[in-house]
């Protein structure tokens, strides 16, 4: 499952947890540790740049926060990152340089990569959003599959390859410059691989190769060269 790999998922020098990143093979092996690499992590931070603002939550001065937006840790939003509206950040979340968090979204156990986007009633649990990802109002990762069982990545559309995750909770994998449209839902083990786009009012699973339009689980064409 070569497409799903980090190295060929991500620029890892655009986010604050790109080393990190570095040591795992495929990036869902990262969710189990983002809490414990934000606590490493966070006093180290430049006190220049960056204050803490609560018990494991650091916030770059010059980020913006609204006074509605909830925040908890352990949490760490980057410079110039906007965090707007009623934003609900449950913990467990590294927030990119220059990234959006918006009305009603909420954000839980997750690596936002910089410039990211999610800035209309999203929900973003157990999730990795690439550099200059964005999705669309109202579309969500749904981490938790409906009959609780563990979560398997499925490459149905190349090698029919199966990787075990051992995870229960297991939201998307979005690659660098995807888009994903209004009201979708990327159910749990999605992989979307870097410059896809995904029609609104989609139903996504599986994995979703570098270059790609999906229109539904039918029809995922390779984007034409302009």
């Amino acid at each position: 499952m070569e497409n799903a790999k980090i190295k060929n998922m991500y620029d890892l020098s655009q986010s604050i947890a790109g080393e990190y990143l570095s040591q795992f093979t495929y990036p869902w092996e990262a969710l189990k540790g983002i809490s414990d690499f934000i606590k490493k992590l966070g006093p180290t931070l430049d006190p220049e740049i960056y204050e803490k603002r609560g018990e494991n939550i650091w916030v770059a001065k010059s980020a913006t926060v609204a006074p509605t937006a909830c925040l908890n840790g352990p949490l760490i939003i980057d410079e110039d990152a906007e965090i707007r509206h009623c934003a609900f950040i449950r913990g467990s979340a590294i927030i990119g340089k220059g990234s959006v968090v918006g009305n009603s979204t909420e954000i839980k156990n997750d690596i936002i990569f910089n410039t990211v986007q999610v800035p209309h009633y999203n929900y973003v649990g157990d999730s990795i959003l690439g550099y200059k990802s964005h999705m669309g109002a109202g579309s969500i990762t749904s981490n938790v599959k409906s009959d609780k069982t563990l979560v398997v990545v499925k490459d149905n559309r190349d090698s029919g390859e199966e990787i075990e995750t051992g995870l229960k909770k297991f939201g998307a994998m979005l690659g660098d410059h995807v888009e994903v449209g209004c009201n979708s839902v990327l159910n749990p083990g999605t992989v979307i691989c870097p410059n896809c786009n995904v029609y609104p009012l989609s139903s996504v699973r599986g994995v979703i190769p570098a270059n790609h339009i999906y229109k539904d689980a039918d029809h995922i064409v390779a984007k034409k060269e302009k």
